[in-house]
């Protein structure tokens, strides 16, 4: 039994059988759920439990486990790509297409989120503003902004994320530097069956898929993602100095290998990372290693002081010529290396 069987079982209950296990087993599901909010609730509540194994000595495995299970959501909330993978499970559907779009308003009305009398009102309010219907209902304060940007993806026949339950995978973040994620408001998540998925705050342009296409080599697929959460994706992932565009390599490309599963290549155009971009084990190294470095700045300095300076020159100027040397040593550790 692998590593990775026994985590399936441990963390998420899978009984032993096929591994990897189908996208419905892995989320808790019984085969062929339709119920979107029931494949999101499942998909949040195996989430959290497994985040909790994110900063411990299984950190590795947890974020593999994460990663597979925001695939089988997403799949899952799509209808056209679920409708063909349940059709690979051996599902027969009837002639009718199902899964038919409707409007930001008609989903809303359908689940009954406003009247149809609001419907009108939303449609007028969006027109007279110059905004979408999505925003208009949330400027409205008719439904909540999650809610109001899940009928948006509805009407648009793309998947919704939830940021907040994301964990971006750092070679796909690289590859796209700040300036680009703050102008299209998107945030890369990682690489997904051959595509980079990508959380949006508003629908998708042409522009944007030719300049992510151009910048990692493999085509992107949109999510749609609440306005607020992608900004504060780009805060906390694209502070001020990490990421720039001088800094971001425009021509990776991602390999294909074994069952399809992509590589993006690490692009950090040759320098060395900042804190911000090292994950939490190479951050606590990194950390371990000023403090090394700042311990022995002070012991040379100390021994200079006894040995090398005091003798020679008066203890004013030994003090002195000592506290520089250490200075020297704290500042570059407080502020190049460790920042």
């Amino acid at each position: 039994m692998s590593g990775k069987t026994d985590f399936y079982m441990q963390w998420l209950g899978i009984p032993e059988g096929d591994r990897p296990p189908d996208h419905y087993q892995l989320l808790r599901l019984v085969r062929f759920e339709d119920d979107l909010d029931r494949i999101r609730a499942h998909y949040r509540k195996l989430n959290t439990h497994v985040r909790k194994y994110a900063t411990g000595p299984y950190s590795v495995q947890s974020q593999d486990i994460l990663n597979e299970l925001a695939r089988a959501m997403l799949l899952l909330t799509d209808p056209v790509r679920k409708r063909e993978y349940d059709q690979s499970l051996g599902r027969d559907f009837d002639n009718a297409t199902g899964g038919e779009r409707s409007s930001v308003t008609e989903y809303m009305v359908e689940h009954a989120v406003i009247s149809r009398e609001q419907a009108g009102e939303i449609e007028d309010f969006a027109q007279a503003r110059g905004l979408t219907t999505r925003d208009a209902v949330v400027q409205m304060k008719l439904a909540e902004p999650d809610v109001a940007t899940r009928a948006f993806a509805h009407e648009l026949g793309l998947p919704y994320v939830d940021v907040e339950d994301m964990l971006p995978d750092d070679d796909v973040l690289d590859q796209f530097p700040r300036n680009v994620v703050r102008r299209h408001s998107i945030l890369p998540l990682f690489v997904d069956d051959g595509f980079v998925l990508v959380a949006c705050a508003d629908e998708p342009t042409q522009e944007l898929e030719d300049d992510v296409r151009l910048r990692i080599g493999i085509p992107m697929r949109g999510a749609m993602a609440v306005p607020r959460s992608v900004k504060q994706g780009i805060a906390k992932y694209y502070a001020p100095g990490v990421r720039e565009e001088s800094t971001a390599r425009s021509d990776s490309t991602a390999k294909s290998s074994g069952k399809g599963k992509q590589t993006v290549k690490k692009a950090t155009g040759g320098r060395r990372k900042t804190m911000g971009e090292l994950s939490s084990g190479e951050q606590k190294q990194r950390q371990q290693i000023g403090t090394i470095v700042l311990l022995w700045s002070l012991i040379v300095s100390l021994l200079l002081f006894w040995y090398a300076l005091l003798p020679y020159v008066g203890v004013a100027a030994a003090v002195l010529i000592s506290v520089a040397m250490f200075g020297s040593g704290v500042y570059y550790v407080t502020k190049v290396y460790w920042k």
